[in-house]
């Protein structure tokens, strides 16, 4: 008897801890407000726990938007010089085109005129003897430094004889071969522009002649004034400059007609008829 009350009150006492363990564990654990407060205000902020490529993203897509503006720019000022690169050359274009066209009707009209020619017409149109032409720079310069090179020697014999003095003729030659090389030039320059005296692509006789009259004018006042300056006798220097009126007038009439029968630097003027 007395053993089955100490199992009845062992058993009612191990009902009695595990109502009371149940009850532990099954109820709800209320912490205190503060503590949930201090470990709410412990925890990280949602934007704080963000991972660290998470944080920087914002940044990255500006930088990443940035740079395709800046291509776009630098695009762009490529695509402007280009354009220019291109205006200039079809500008170009445009000149050749243009000088291009200017040749091809040039040489249309040289064939044809050379038909013309082939065919029996003459080219000049009033005959082969009225075709006119002008003389080069080139070709004026070499007769007027060749003249002077001749004329010059006949000077220097002349003034040697007259005055008995070498300083005196080199002096005198020397004087005046530049100035007078260079008044035979534009001389020369000058007599080009007219076409009187021209027959047959070259110089006649009467052109030939009124060239030589002309020149050996203004010649012989300067060789005249020079030898004077130089001498300091008037009588020797009007003896220089006579004899070289009488004796560089023919031969400076000899020299022209050789000249009319050169080619060379003389550019004829063809007349077309289309």
């Amino acid at each position: 008897m007395m053993n089955v009350s100490i199992l009845l009150v062992a058993a009612l006492a191990l009902v009695s801890s595990s109502s009371t363990v149940l009850g532990f564990s099954s109820s709800s654990y209320n912490r205190p407000s503060s503590l949930s407060h201090q470990s709410e205000s412990n925890l990280p902020h949602s934007s704080s726990i963000m991972p660290k490529n998470s944080r920087n993203q914002g940044s990255l897509l500006r930088v990443a938007t940035a740079v395709p503006n800046d291509d776009k720019s630098l695009d762009d000022a490529m695509i402007r010089q280009i354009d220019r690169k291109i205006q200039s050359y079809e500008k170009k274009q445009e000149t050749y085109m243009a000088k291009l066209d200017a040749a091809k009707a040039e040489l249309e009209k040289f064939q044809q005129t050379k038909q013309r020619y082939l065919q029996g017409v003459t080219v000049g149109g009033e005959g082969a003897d009225s075709a006119s032409f002008s003389e080069t720079t080139a070709r004026s310069l070499v007769k007027s430094m060749m003249w002077r090179v001749i004329a010059g020697s006949v000077t220097f014999f002349t003034s040697l004889r007259f005055s008995g003095s070498m300083s005196t003729a080199l002096s005198i030659v020397g004087s005046d071969f530049f100035s007078k090389a260079a008044t035979m030039f534009i001389g020369e320059r000058l007599m080009n522009k007219s076409q009187a005296g021209r027959k047959s692509g070259g110089d006649n006789i009467g052109r030939s002649l009124a060239k030589a009259l002309l020149w050996r004018v203004f010649a012989i006042c300067n060789t005249l004034t020079m030898s004077y300056l130089i001498a300091k006798d008037l009588s020797m220097a009007s003896k220089i400059a006579g004899s070289d009126a009488i004796f560089k007038t023919g031969l400076m009439f000899m020299y022209e007609r050789v000249w009319a029968k050169i080619e060379w630097g003389k550019e004829y003027s063809i007349e077309f008829s289309i």
